[in-house]
């Protein structure tokens, strides 16, 4: 790479070949928190039903990937989503058992379920 133009290059390239485009306001983002304690709390069973809910409905403007720690261990497995240019939703005490209404009820129709949500965590605490 010899120029900042050949990186915005590898860039765009990338974004494409994912199918996320970072003007896109529709692209969706599936953050899974994937750190030590995301992991000890079962984070890589949900990571994978993320996968297969996507693929399974063949959504195409959306990505979903791991991240490091999150930060609030107590309430791993946290997933945050992020739809376009809204405010991000965090997803708390994740189960594989919640991602397909997840998936279909704020990534395909636009309605979050509140009751998986850290502010229902805290309230309910």
């Amino acid at each position: 790479m010899k120029s900042l133009e050949e990186l915005r290059a590898i860039k765009a390239a990338t974004l494409n070949k994912i199918g996320i485009c970072n003007d896109d306001a529709d692209a969706v983002k599936v953050l899974v928190g994937m750190a030590t304690c995301g992991i000890a709390a079962g984070a890589r069973p949900i990571l994978n039903a993320f996968t297969e809910e996507i693929e399974k409905r063949h959504l195409k403007n959306v990505a979903v990937s791991q991240t490091g720690c999150i930060g609030i261990c107590q309430y791993e497995p946290i997933v945050e989503v992020y739809v376009g240019k809204e405010e991000k939703v965090t997803y708390v005490k994740m189960t594989a058992e919640k991602v397909a209404r997840i998936v279909n009820d704020h990534i395909v129709n636009g309605n979050v379920v509140t009751e998986y949500t850290i502010g229902a965590a805290t309230i309910n605490k």
